[in-house]
C-alpha cells in the first residue's frame, strides 16, 4: 500500500499519540521518522510502536511480515534537522501553546520543502496562533487524532484563515486515502467538533463524583446501561488521561470563558497524587 499524497512523514514526539500516528502512516506504506529530545525517549518510542504491532499481529490485524515491513519503515531520531527532508510533519507533543510555537518557528525554518506541510495534533489551541508564529502560515493546519490511533477512525482537520484549499484537500486526501481514516472539517474554534461536545460531559461527570452525588463507579454504570454508551465518562476521562483532560479543559477555558470548561477542583488534586489515569494505574478507576 502506498502512503498517498505524502511518502516522506515526520512525526514530533514519541508518545502514545505520535507512535500511533507514525504506526498508521508506516502501515499505508509511508517512510516516517520519529524525533524525540532524548536516548532514552527514543528507545521508548521505539518499544511503544513494537508492543502495538505485537498486538495488531497477536488479533491477527497484521501479518508477521507486514509487522517486520512496517517496522523497518520507521526511524527515530532526537534531532529536529532530520526532519528537514519531510512532506508532511505531524507535531505530537504536550499540549502547551509555548512549547508548540518553539517547535514550529524551528521546523519552519528547517524544511527544505517550500511546499512542506506542518500538521498539529492539537486537541484545544487555537491553530491560527500556532500558524501566525512561523514565517510561512499557510503550510501549518491542525490535523486532530485520537487515541488509540490505529483504532479510533477519525480525524479532524481545522484549517486556518492562511491555509490554502489546495493544502487542505490534501492532507485530506492523506488521511482518508492513505491512513484509511475518516475526516471531519472544523473551523478554528475552541475544541472543534469532537472536544466541543465531550469535555463539557467528561467534566459534569468529574463533578458530580467531586460532590458526592454519585460514585464513579454508578455514574459510568449509568451512562453505559442507561445511555448505551460503550465506556462511562469517568474511564473514558481516565482512558484520555487525566492529566490531559485538565490541560484540555483549560486551554478551552481559557480561550472561551465558558464556565463548562473550567477545570473541577479534583483533577488538580488527582494529578497532584500521581492519579494520571489508566496510564499510571489510577484516576477515578484503579487499573492493575
Amino acid at each position: 500500500m502506498s502512503a498517498g499524497t505524502f511518502e516522506r512523514i515526520g512525526v514530533l514526539g514519541g508518545g502514545l499519540m505520535g507512535t500511533g500516528i507514525a504506526e498508521v502512516c508506516a502501515r499505508a506504506g509511508g517512510d516516517v521518522r520519529v524525533v524525540v529530545t532524548t536516548e532514552r525517549s527514543r528507545g521508548a518510542a521505539r518499544a511503544r510502536l513494537e508492543r502495538s504491532l505485537d498486538a495488531a499481529a497477536a488479533k491477527g490485524r497484521i501479518s508477521p511480515e507486514e509487522h517486520g515491513a512496517v517496522l523497518s519503515r520507521v526511524s527515530f531520531g532526537t534531532e529536529l534537522g532530520e526532519l528537514a527532508d519531510r512532506e508532511l510533519v505531524f507535531e505530537s507533543v504536550t499540549e502547551d501553546e509555548a512549547t508548540k510555537v518553539k517547535l514550529f518557528r524551528q521546523l519552519d525554518s528547517l524544511l527544505a520543502d517550500p511546499e512542506a506541510v506542518l500538521a498539529t495534533n492539537t486537541s484545544s489551541l487555537p491553530v491560527t496562533r500556532l500558524a501566525e508564529a512561523t514565517d510561512h502560515p499557510a503550510r501549518l493546519l491542525g490535523t486532530h487524532f485520537f487515541n488509540p490511533v490505529p483504532a479510533m477512525p477519525l480525524v479532524e482537520i481545522t484549517a486556518t484563515a492562511h491555509t490554502p484549499e489546495a493544502t487542505v484537500a490534501r492532507v485530506a486526501d492523506f488521511v482518508t486515502g492513505g491512513l484509511r481514516k475518516e475526516a471531519i472539517r472544523s473551523t478554528d474554534r475552541a475544541g472543534f467538533v469532537v472536544n466541543a461536545l465531550l469535555v463539557p460531559y467528561l467534566l459534569s461527570a468529574v463533578r458530580m463524583a467531586e460532590s458526592g452525588h454519585a460514585d464513579a463507579a454508578d455514574i459510568d454504570k449509568g451512562m453505559t446501561l442507561g445511555c448505551g454508551h460503550p465506556m462511562g465518562p469517568l474511564r473514558l476521562a481516565d482512558l484520555v488521561g487525566i492529566d490531559t483532560l485538565r490541560a484540555v479543559a483549560a486551554g478551552l477555558y481559557e480561550e472561551s470563558g465558558d464556565p463548562a470548561y473550567a477545570p473541577p477542583e479534583i483533577l488538580t488534586r488527582m494529578l497532584e497524587a500521581g492519579h494520571r489515569g489508566q496510564k499510571a494505574g489510577r484516576g477515578f478507576h484503579t487499573y492493575p
